[in-house]
């Protein structure tokens, strides 16, 4: 399955390409954050596929989230053209307001995810804003990827990691990097293309 994943910034030329063809078809559009409910609705109209999202720390606006329609993946897992899709919400906690977590906030639905795949069968891709320590992250706490995402990709094993909330305009940072657990983990920011 073709997969369009989009995360922090809106890009104006994107439903252009989608509407003349030059990128897709795609079988899902799937968020990893930070971009507002209108925008995902009309990039995934524009696809003509399903959407899935995660929230990223700025997206507190719940009800704008519900009434896109979409399919929310918070501690949940979905399946679609034969993938298995889970996700994560939010960043680390670094001020009130946000939708973040502490490490051990997130270490806690990170378990509940891990138990209910294990007993489901599995998971195919893992969709987080945030990315996990040590891959695509910086030293800043409001840019700390979660430890217990590491921890995550050793036990559920996906075969893709899809995160974004670290800008790739930040500096020189990669879009992509290798797990050792064999787990491919794209940085979404903008949007990336990919098959699965």
């Amino acid at each position: 399955m073709r997969i369009l994943a989009v995360s922090d910034a809106e890009e104006s030329l994107l439903g252009a390409q989608l509407a003349n063809g030059s990128i897709g078809p795609f079988g899902a559009v799937i968020s990893c954050g930070d971009l507002r409910p209108g925008y995902l609705d009309y990039v995934s109209t524009m696809a003509n596929a399903p959407l899935l999202y995660v929230r990223g720390n700025h997206d507190t606006d719940e009800a704008g989230y519900a009434d896109m329609g979409g399919i929310p993946l918070n501690c949940r897992i979905e399946e679609v053209g034969g993938l298995r899709i889970a996700g994560l919400d939010g960043s680390l906690l670094y001020r009130d307001g946000i939708v973040g977590y502490t490490e051990r906030e997130m270490l806690l639905h990170a378990a509940l995810l891990a138990m209910t795949a294990k007993l489901t069968g599995g998971v195919d891709v893992l969709v987080t804003h945030a990315p996990p320590r040590g891959y695509g992250d910086m030293d800043d706490i409001p840019h700390r990827g979660f430890e217990c995402f590491n921890w995550l990709l050793t036990v559920l094993r996906p075969r893709l990691m899809l995160c974004g909330h670290v800008h790739l305009n930040y500096g020189r940072l990669d879009r992509e990097h290798a797990h050792p657990t064999g787990t491919r983990i794209v940085n979404a920011f903008g949007h990336w293309e990919g098959e699965l």
